[in-house]
């Protein structure tokens, strides 16, 4: 089962890096456990700012709520972020575009890829997420791991077809 059937179009954030002969085959946004710890700090902040201003006087009130608004800022900074960063598999290479205001794409040619493993922590197993690892031969490439990819068994076992199909496979198939 294909992730993204081969209609779809990538998104635009994303198809301005696809080459004219590149056909997109699994496009997927990272897994939104990524934001787990931004969801953690500022539930601890709110937490927090509500039982200082129980406590504390009156002057510094001001200031704490103050400080967990730019925490919530913060928050939703980190949340547009992620919703447009995306992780793409093409037929020639797969790619990883980051960033809301710099973006960054990293990318690795499929015919470079020697050796691909993915991990999934124990939390990763519950959420549903994982972390692919890519090696290459020659140096270091720019992109060596993802982590939080959703899907992350189907997501290999596509990507491991692209890099090694299967050669006894007939046309008829």
């Amino acid at each position: 089962m294909r992730l993204v059937t081969p209609g779809d179009s990538a998104p635009a954030s994303v198809n301005k890096y696809l080459l004219p002969h590149e056909n997109q085959v699994i496009t997927v946004r990272r897994h939104p456990a990524i934001l787990m710890l931004p969801v953690g700090l500022v539930l601890g902040g709110l937490i927090i700012a509500g039982v200082l201003s129980n406590t504390l006087a009156s002057d510094a009130i001001n200031w704490i709520w103050w400080g967990w608004l730019i925490l919530l800022a913060w928050f939703v900074w980190q949340v547009a972020e992620w919703s447009v960063d995306y992780f793409v598999i093409t037929n020639q290479r797969m790619l990883l575009t980051t960033g809301l205001i710099t973006r960054k794409v990293a990318m690795m040619p499929l015919a470079k890829v020697t050796d691909m493993s993915f991990k999934r922590s124990i939390a990763g197993r519950m959420l549903g997420y994982g972390e692919f690892v890519l090696e290459s031969a020659g140096q270091d490439q720019a992109l060596s791991t993802v982590d939080y990819l959703p899907y992350p068994e189907q997501l290999y076992l596509e990507v491991c077809e692209m890099i090694f199909p299967n050669k006894n496979a007939t046309a008829d198939d």
